[in-house]
């Protein structure tokens, strides 16, 4: 990757800062400007961004890497001088690393084949080579019948789902955009909560194996539990990107779990019409090993880290900044969610380089289980913020700005349907417009950690980023690799959030939460 390139100086720093939320002091405008000057001039972005991505990799939660990262991450926290920088575990389940995969077609010719075992997935029994047995489209009852008929499915390759027709072909609209229509951005509902997972039946992974007990299983989830029973070697499945892009997650199926893999969907698609002709022998070769982890007792870690507030009244009361750290194991987790993580550790170090003096606490989290269901968060906010025994630290907290969901500048807010939030948003924007800032939205959006704490009845924002290529090319894939970043763009987003940060922190009063 090119070497970050200094943004243009020229008129940036001349900026008056004439638009204030309320409470804002003239003196912060010296601060603010230094946030700039600092971000801008001395950017660490790209050491941070190229440590996560290009040296650790991939940071499965619970993971030896993602452990790596977060040790990396506590390191540097705490060389900027910041108080308190530590490592919070919390339950998980069990880590693990892909050693070892094979998949590809040997007859009717030799071809690799483009795919990548599931996170969590078992290890076949060796290496596999079999005619795959096709029972995409077949109801529960039907796979149990062919069960019932002998050894059909003990140790046979399974290919589970109907060939792939339903390819990803649309990034969700961007807010900020001046063509945008409101309330579209509900496409990104169902976008983030897609994933080859649903495709083969697999709930969300809890990293323990437990994921769904109690409730009602689906059909697909049936047809899983079938092949377990019977012994099944290995499960193939299509994904539901295009032109070799691989959508994987995956969970901890337990013991006794059959290995699952997921292909490209046209390569699938290929293997499934060579089955189709019958006349045509087909034959795979699939081998998956893998490695599990619980010698440190299940637990998943998060980062945290403080500049500690000066004002005698206001400095217990917190602002929170946050990312969650942990990918997924095939790209680099490059745009989700090395990005975001960069941009939180650069704004603290922002804030600490210019000496920036808050009046309340700002914190720093960078979370892990993120992608398992907000689970390091959620873990968090239920220590620290939920219920009863947790009232008096609610009642301190301010404000909780995320970073997740898309990649890039940020350009504005979602203000999660607070109108309250809009006039104060809005006026620390303003300035910001000089470095691609755009404007808020009043729409919410979902799918990420702040919604952990605004279930604890604190508020939580997220920001606006750009969505070309995230959601059909990188978030969840092979494809999410650093090549898909501009790193000015993450300089410019450690300084909209410094600056959130700060003018949160210096506000008069508590930013407003919807229905408190």
């Amino acid at each position: 990757m090119a070497m970050l390139k200094k943004l243009a100086l020229v008129g940036v720093l001349g900026i008056r800062w004439t638009a204030f939320g309320a409470g804002q002091a003239t003196s912060d405008r010296d601060v603010l400007d230094k946030i700039r000057a600092e971000g801008l001039q001395h950017s660490q972005v790209e050491r941070v961004f190229s440590m996560l991505t290009a040296e650790i990799g991939p940071r499965l939660t619970a993971s030896p890497a993602h452990k790596r990262a977060a040790e990396f991450v506590r390191a540097e926290l705490a060389s900027y001088g910041l108080q308190n920088a530590r490592l919070e575990a919390w339950q998980f389940g069990r880590g693990w690393t892909l050693e070892k995969l094979t998949v590809e077609m040997v007859e009717p010719r030799y071809m690799p084949l483009v795919g990548y075992a599931d996170g969590w997935s078992a290890s076949t029994t060796g290496e596999l080579t079999a005619t795959p047995v096709f029972i995409g489209g077949k109801t529960p009852e039907q796979v149990e019948a062919m069960r019932a008929q002998g050894n059909v499915l003990r140790g046979a390759i399974v290919m589970t789902q109907p060939m792939m027709t339903n390819f990803v072909r649309k990034d969700r609209p961007n807010p900020s955009d001046e063509s945008y229509v409101p309330n579209s951005a509900a496409y990104a509902t169902s976008v983030g909560q897609r994933g080859p997972s649903t495709s083969s039946g697999q709930a969300p992974s809890t990293g323990s194996g437990q994921a769904g007990r109690g409730a009602a299983q689906t059909a697909a989830q049936r047809v899983t539990q079938i092949l377990r029973e019977a012994g099944a070697g290995a499960i193939l499945k299509p994904s539901i990107g295009e032109h070799g892009t691989v959508f994987v997650t995956g969970r901890d199926g337990g013991p006794g779990a059959v290995p699952s893999i997921t292909l490209s969907g046209e390569h699938y698609n290929m293997i499934a019409r060579a089955l189709e002709r019958q006349n045509v022998p087909v034959k795979v070769r699939v081998n998956v090993q893998g490695r599990f982890y619980d010698a440190d007792g299940g637990n998943a870690y998060n980062v945290i880290a403080e500049l500690p507030g000066t004002d005698p009244v206001l400095k217990d009361e917190v602002v929170m900044i946050g990312a969650h750290l942990d990918s997924w194991h095939t790209g680099t987790g490059a745009t989700d969610n090395a990005d975001g993580s960069a941009t939180v550790v650069e704004a603290m170090r922002i804030l600490k380089a210019i000496g920036a003096r808050p009046r309340r606490t700002i914190r720093v989290a960078l979370w892990g289980g993120e992608e398992q269901g907000l689970l390091g968060s959620k873990a968090w906010v239920q220590q620290h913020l939920a219920g009863e025994a947790n009232a008096a630290a609610r009642a301190k907290f301010d404000v909780y700005f995320n970073i997740d969901n898309g990649t890039g500048k940020i350009y504005g807010w979602y203000l999660q349907n607070n109108e309250e939030v809009r006039p104060i948003f809005d006026s620390w924007l303003e300035p910001l417009k000089s470095l691609g800032a755009k404007r808020n939205t009043i729409e919410p959006v979902g799918s990420t950690d702040h919604l952990s704490f605004i279930d604890a009845g604190v508020p939580g924002f997220n920001p606006v980023q750009d969505y070309v290529n995230y959601d059909i090319r990188t978030h969840h894939t092979n494809m999410d690799t650093a090549d898909r970043l501009d790193l000015n763009d993450i300089t410019q987003a450690a300084i909209v959030m410094a600056t959130y940060a700060y003018n949160a922190a210096n506000l008069d009063r508590k930013i407003p939460n919807k229905g408190r």
